[in-house]
């Protein structure tokens, strides 16, 4: 089993920054994508950014330019450094991770129990 913790939410103002961080642990033999997602109350959970094992890295239209993901494969850690923060930016906010346990395994794919982000002033 895996487990997937977060870190890093909290109160901002607009214009502020916060980083996120997600560490995995447990049964780990390697990790393809990691993602971030978001959800407010009432939406459906949508990606916000992903990197993959290769390092290709995307982006939602709407944090383009101002939100940064890296993964540090030693640690199996993936963060998320926010700028330029919007009201619009507040969610829950998810760590997505797909684990090969064993060599040669199947890839599961697991969640964080995602953090809170509040932009308001």
């Amino acid at each position: 089993q895996v487990q997937l913790v977060e870190s890093g939410g909290g109160l901002v103002q607009p214009g502020g920054s916060l980083r996120l961080s997600c560490a995995a642990s447990g049964r780990i033999f390697s990790i393809n994508d990691m993602a971030w997602y978001r959800q407010v109350p009432g939406k459906q959970r949508e990606l916000v950014t992903i990197i993959t094992s290769g390092g290709r890295i995307d982006y939602a239209d709407s944090v383009k330019g101002r939100f940064t993901i890296s993964r540090d494969n030693a640690k199996n850690t993936v963060y998320l450094q926010m700028n330029s923060l919007k009201p619009e930016d507040t969610a829950v906010y998810y760590c997505n991770m797909v684990v090969r346990e064993i060599t040669s395994g199947p890839y599961y794919n697991y969640w964080g129990q995602g953090t809170q982000v509040t932009v308001s002033s």
